[in-house]
């Protein structure tokens, strides 16, 4: 298998969990958000929120910066956006599929 392919699943796999897709969510409506916030607002521990923003930094997801003692963190790569509303897509455009096919047996 081909260097690219294997990079491209090791950037992939970093958005392959929940509180990571959440986190993206989150910083993806504000310009920067910091740990303690985000702590809060998810409602996990410091040392849990920072271990997946970490995952999310080393994948180029997301970029920090420091002040003071805070950790603020941003979405360094734009897109990601747009990639999750395609995944949003697929899973709707699945539901609807589900939905006409329980439809076509009957079953309401």
């Amino acid at each position: 298998m081909g260097m690219k392919y294997e990079l491209r699943a090791h950037v992939i796999k970093a958005l392959a969990h929940p509180m990571r897709l959440q986190i993206i969510d989150e910083l993806l409506q504000h310009d920067a958000v910091c740990v303690c916030e985000m702590v809060a607002k998810l409602g996990e521990s410091q040392s849990s929120v920072s271990k997946h923003l970490s995952i999310l930094r080393e994948a180029g997801f997301v970029e920090r910066r420091k002040e003071g003692l805070q950790v603020y963190y941003s979405i360094k790569a734009e897109c990601v956006g747009q990639f999750i509303q395609c995944i949003d897509r697929v899973l709707l455009l699945d539901l609807e599929e589900r939905s006409l096919h329980l439809v076509g047996e009957g079953v309401e």
